[in-house]
């Protein structure tokens, strides 16, 4: 067996590295060891689609600008009439002077958080049931019928909202009050504190727009949220299913974890629509201006109904409260906008999932 030294190993290396250097670019020889570009030149089509891309979203950008420019501009001159009163001051006269922000957007808050109530978990459940639980076919069906409901109008929601919803639900309303009425927001009580029970005085309630409107918002939740669920790892689903796991324990270890920024994303979505929702509101309302913390008695407003109602019969001093009042909902749905997309990204889908 022959035995390779250390030093003949150098004088080999030696001799490839002097044939490389002689034998380069400047020899003329084939095996020449070229630089490739690290950067390819991107295609025509690749070109075209970031062009395209970057001036859907610089016009995006600059829609929004605009609006918020325009508002501003509009509600300049209530806004340095009425001072930071706007913002504390409940009665609506603005040719007298006297107007605020503070009762509708009170109203506002409240049907938009008694529509979360019912509309996350209506949502979350039909968006588990129809990604994790029902067969292929009927998938496909529950799925066309969501995206249906979400396009449906709002003024058909207004109308079954008054004409059907309101009469099933006042029923539900006086029994809240009856047993919960102790907790000041569930009691339905006259100027003088006396405990009310007739039905006229859960009309037209907080309570009954804001399930108009979680009827409203569930679909585009649900569509979101079946979306983020979809795209959970299939080998983590079966990983968590081959080691024992039940049904819901493998969507609580693996979906739920997976899809945590969609639930986000989707409930974030839902409010910034149930803030801004106009005539399903308009039409179930009693408009008042003072802030009425009884959510299941008659009498309520929102900023969106404010307008509706307002807009056609307003000078041009009112016009310009008006914009204020669309300009603070602007900027509220803004800050919603924005706080749900840094949780968002905080929190990704199929970042982690519980082991």
């Amino acid at each position: 067996m022959t035995t390779v030294r250390p030093d003949d190993l150098t004088e080999v290396l030696n001799a490839l590295d002097s044939d490389d250097s002689a034998t380069g670019p400047e020899g003329g020889s084939d095996n020449a060891v070229v630089a490739r570009p690290l950067k390819a030149a991107p295609s025509v089509s690749d070109s075209i689609f970031r062009s395209g891309s970057f001036l859907a979203g610089g016009i995006t950008v600059a829609i929004m600008l605009a609006v918020g420019l325009f508002l501003t501009l509009r509600s300049g001159e209530a806004l340095s009439i009425a001072g930071l009163s706007f913002f504390w001051e409940q009665e609506w006269s603005p040719e007298s002077g006297s107007f605020g922000i503070v009762a509708v957007l009170f109203g506002t808050v409240s049907i938009a958080v008694v529509a979360m109530i019912f509309s996350v978990p209506l949502a979350l459940g039909t968006a588990l049931l129809i990604s994790e639980i029902v067969s292929p076919r009927v998938r496909s069906l529950l799925t066309t019928l969501v995206d249906l409901m979400a396009a449906v109008p709002s003024v058909v929601y207004g109308l079954w909202g008054v004409f059907f919803l309101q009469e099933a639900v006042i029923p539900v309303a006086q029994w809240v009050s009856a047993y919960f009425g102790w907790i000041p927001i569930f009691a339905v009580t006259d100027p003088d504190g006396a405990r009310l029970t007739e039905a006229g005085a859960f009309t037209s309630s907080a309570f009954i727009a804001g399930i108009v409107v979680a009827l409203m918002v569930a679909p585009t939740q649900t569509s979101v949220m079946r979306e983020a669920f979809s795209q959970a790892p299939v080998g983590e689903r079966e990983g968590a299913l081959a080691l024992g796991s039940t049904r819901w324990g493998m969507i609580r270890t693996v979906v739920l974890p997976f899809g945590r920024g969609g639930v986000i994303g989707g409930t974030m979505l839902g409010l910034g629509r149930a803030l801004g929702e106009t005539i399903a509101v308009y039409m179930i309302i009693s408009p008042i201006f003072t802030i009425n913390w009884e959510v299941l008695s008659k009498g309520t407003n929102s900023i969106s109904a404010l307008i509706a109602l307002r807009y056609g019969e307003a000078s041009q001093f009112g016009l310009s409260a008006l914009m204020a009042a669309g300009l603070t909902l602007f900027l509220i749905t803004l800050v919603i906008n924005f706080t749900a997309s840094s949780i968002v990204s905080r929190s990704r889908s199929g970042a982690e999932s519980d082991g």
